[in-house]
């Protein structure tokens, strides 16, 4: 892909947003392949070393606030007519109630996602708590007379030292999985609002 090709393709995928942006963008991109260039890159390597335009429009739509996105929207939309502004008001019970409900929908499920974590977490803690207590418990009840319940008790704090150690890296990878479905939820969402036009 050419320099130009790669520009407008990314110019078409960023329509909907400020202009002010799109112009930004586009000349920080232009910048950058002709810095590689610079360094001996060809065009087409250059151009390859930013990325796709698909995933260079994902994380300048990560990037831009959802406020001016929304602004954006209303802008380009123009001047409301009166029936439209009589549908609104008419149908406010119904699509105020639908948006409450949606909002407290999706806040609620967010909120359960997020507990699980919390919950795999807790586990990960109580796991290293039975490890430290369990390994200076059997330590202690070994060396005041009662060998075998220091010993057993011991034992089940090293168990318990190896599944700390399990847990962290399942509760490391579902934290990270949960952010990186936030991430791609909220730029779905931007997405949604950026309008893509023919250049």
């Amino acid at each position: 892909m050419t320099k130009r090709e790669f520009l407008d393709s990314l110019e078409q995928g960023l329509s909907g947003m400020p202009k002010n942006e799109i112009a930004g963008r586009l000349a920080f991109y232009s910048e950058m392949i002709d810095d590689y260039m610079e360094e001996g890159f060809t065009e087409e390597e250059a151009v390859a070393k930013i990325g796709s335009v698909e995933q260079v429009v994902s994380e300048v739509i990560a990037d831009i606030p959802f406020t001016k996105l929304l602004k954006e929207k209303f802008k380009a939309k123009g001047e409301i007519k009166g029936w439209e502004i009589v549908l609104i008001v008419l149908g406010f019970p119904i699509w105020f109630s639908l948006l409450v409900g949606t909002f407290a929908i999706v806040v609620s499920l967010y909120a359960a996602l997020w507990s699980i974590v919390v919950s795999l977490w807790a586990c990960f803690g109580a796991f290293v708590g039975a490890a430290v207590g369990g390994t200076l418990g059997g330590i202690l009840f070994a060396c005041t007379g009662n060998p075998i319940a220091g010993f057993s008790i011991f034992g089940g704090g090293i168990v318990c030292a190896g599944l700390a150690i399990f847990a962290f890296y399942g509760c490391k990878a579902v934290t990270q999985g949960v952010l990186w479905f936030t991430k791609n939820a909220a730029v779905a969402i931007k997405k949604c609002f950026v309008k893509k036009e023919k250049i």
